[in-house]
């Protein structure tokens, strides 16, 4: 669940960059570069792919304290890193667009089609490396590896869909809504990643454990309702109290700033 949420929203932030890309070279009237910026798409997509390959075969070949700080550190990261992707993303909506345009006016007026493709590439990879550690940070240690990924790709052509239905003119696509939605969920997932990362930690030794079980729920350790809340809410049938702790300490504030933040205007008064 974890995974599919991460790639549905990593993907619909690199599927609009397309679609925007693309949108603007065709009512420029500038066709032949909409190829590039596939090119620098694929390339981006390569690279974010190898990359995660990469360091997960790495994680994976640690073993005992080394592994659990590894992890640690992994889920760390990629919860602040999603916690910094939804509010950049909230403050930067309008501007992209305006953003996006500007450069590749600018890669067009040089006369290089290389550079169309460089900044399709810019932008899409960031959001690939980002979707990589993500899906690195939900699948290790999850209790079935090849569920999440199976996650992420459902959630990734769910994000392709989004992107070509916005490149379409569909209004039937609320992006406000759609980001709103999904920053809740990614709030929660990031929550789930503090919480692992100072469970990774307690079990190397980094952190005191105090009070080793908060609760234990039985049921909740095998079955798929045990593996669903896990990989949602990203806490254990038996977590520490401090796990628990810092996974609530992160999700009400947080939580409560951005729906905040994302609330819609309200409309002026009459005159």
């Amino acid at each position: 669940m974890s995974g599919f949420l991460v790639m549905l929203r990593e993907g619909a932030e690199a599927a609009l960059i397309v679609a925007i890309l693309l949108a603007f070279l065709v009512r420029s009237a500038q066709r032949q570069a909409t190829r590039w910026v596939w090119y620098g798409t694929a390339l981006a997509a390569v690279v974010s792919v190898v990359a995660g390959v990469v360091i997960f075969r790495t994680i994976g070949s640690l073993e005992g304290r080394a592994e659990q700080i590894s992890e640690g550190v992994i889920a760390l990261t990629a919860g602040a890193l999603l916690t910094w992707m939804i509010f950049w993303m909230g403050s930067r909506a309008r501007s992209i667009k305006t953003h996006l345009e500007g450069e590749a006016t600018a890669a067009l007026a040089s006369g290089g089609m290389f550079g169309v493709a460089a900044v399709a590439f810019v932008a899409v990879v960031r959001e690939g490396l980002e979707s990589a550690l993500f899906m690195i940070s939900v699948a290790v240690g999850a209790k079935s590896e090849i569920v999440q990924f199976i996650g992420g790709l459902l959630g990734l052509i769910g994000a392709v869909a989004v992107g070509y239905a916005v490149y379409r003119g569909s209004r039937r696509v609320d992006l406000r809504v759609f980001f709103r939605v999904t920053g809740v969920l990614i709030v929660i997932v990031a929550a789930g990643l503090l919480g692992k990362a100072v469970h990774e930690f307690q079990e190397a030794g980094l952190l005191a454990t105090f009070v080793e079980h908060a609760w234990n729920i039985g049921f909740l350790r095998t079955g798929q309702l045990g593996a669903f809340v896990e990989t949602l809410f990203g806490i254990s049938a038996d977590p520490s109290a401090l796990t628990v702790a810092v996974y609530w300490v992160y999700l009400l504030p947080v939580l409560a700033v951005f729906l905040r933040r994302t609330a819609k205007p309200a409309a002026p008064a009459a005159t």
